[in-house]
């Protein structure tokens, strides 16, 4: 393993978010089941978690002077979230990091500590959106994005809370090795394996009971049909409820419609048909569900800015990938 993962974590630092760094980036294998990333947890001592525990990482903050990548979990509703402040050594070691170009990311509350050392200054970035107004006012020189599952910009990542932590994660993972890893490191951590980061934030919505009516049993009957012409009137005949109950329920319980979640997966199903096999484009876009070469290659385009050709050669994995 080259590739060395320094979780960053504070005092206050939520569990949730430093275990899913760790978990997520632990479960991405190549074909013979080895670790693609080296994760080591650092910090300036024993550190207080949100809990009710304390941790002891093994590193100090020297392991960040060599770190490939930073990713510093949400804290709680201390010091960087309250009124901007940040230890001088931690400043420190996130500017020179920053300087040499690390991969920087954050989770939820840990944009805070990103802002605090100057790093997203006129940067767009996301945040859990119940702090969004307290960590706005402290920090109105960065571009915060509260609609958002987590936002990209390059050599800084930044995701909202909870959840949206994992999305990023995969979505690094992905970027890093493509999606036939990520989506088997999302199986291993149980996880959907792909939400657009551009996704609203689910906010202030119920979760729904678990009273054996909703979609999840239909989402699973769809995604072994992705090459047939799936309507929405089947998927809730599927169901056994109306298209409009169908479609409200979908939305509860995934916060997107139907029809958007069926385009996601079938584009998700296309990259690893590109990634995976030899086959040729029209047929990935109607093995996909998405008809074909011309509408793979605006869907693609549209999703993630590359054309199929385009992606193949960069993110193509071996033919006898294991699963």
């Amino acid at each position: 393993m080259s590739h060395v993962i320094a979780v960053l974590a504070l005092d206050g630092v939520v569990p949730f978010d430093l275990g899913t760094a760790t978990q997520v980036f632990g479960a991405a294998r190549d074909a013979d089941r080895n670790r693609l990333y080296d994760i080591r947890v650092c910090g300036t001592g024993p550190v207080r978690t949100t809990a009710g525990f304390t941790v002891v990482p093994d590193h100090d903050l020297s392991i960040l002077e060599t770190a490939d990548t930073i990713v510093v979990p949400g804290v709680d509703a201390g010091s960087t979230v309250t009124d901007g402040t940040l230890q001088d050594d931690v400043r420190e070691a996130l500017r020179k990091a920053a300087a040499r170009k690390t991969r920087i990311v954050s989770i939820c509350t840990g944009a805070s500590v990103l802002a605090a050392a100057g790093l997203l200054d006129e940067r767009p970035a996301a945040t859990h959106w119940l702090w969004g107004k307290r960590i706005g006012g402290l920090y109105p020189q960065v571009r915060w994005n509260l609609d958002v599952l987590f936002v990209d910009d390059g050599d800084i990542l930044t995701s909202a809370g909870v959840g949206a932590g994992a999305d990023l994660c995969l979505h690094i993972v992905r970027n890093d090795h493509g999606a036939e890893v990520a989506n088997r490191a999302a199986r291993r951590c149980v996880l959907p394996p792909w939400r657009d980061g551009g996704q609203a934030q689910f906010i202030e919505r119920p979760v729904p009971h678990s009273d054996g009516t909703g979609t999840a049993p239909t989402r699973a009957w769809t995604l072994d049909r992705l090459a047939e012409p799936v309507t929405l009137e089947a998927m809730a005949e599927h169901a056994r409820m109306s298209v409009r109950t169908y479609t409200r329920r979908f939305r509860e319980e995934t916060g997107t419609s139907p029809r958007q979640w069926l385009l996601r997966q079938r584009i998700a199903h296309a990259q690893v048909l590109l990634e995976s096999t030899d086959l040729g484009v029209e047929t990935v876009a109607r093995r996909s569900g998405l008809g074909s070469a011309t509408a793979l290659r605006q869907h693609l385009q549209t999703a993630i800015g590359v054309a199929p050709t385009a992606y193949r050669r960069t993110f193509r994995q071996p033919a006898n990938l294991q699963v």
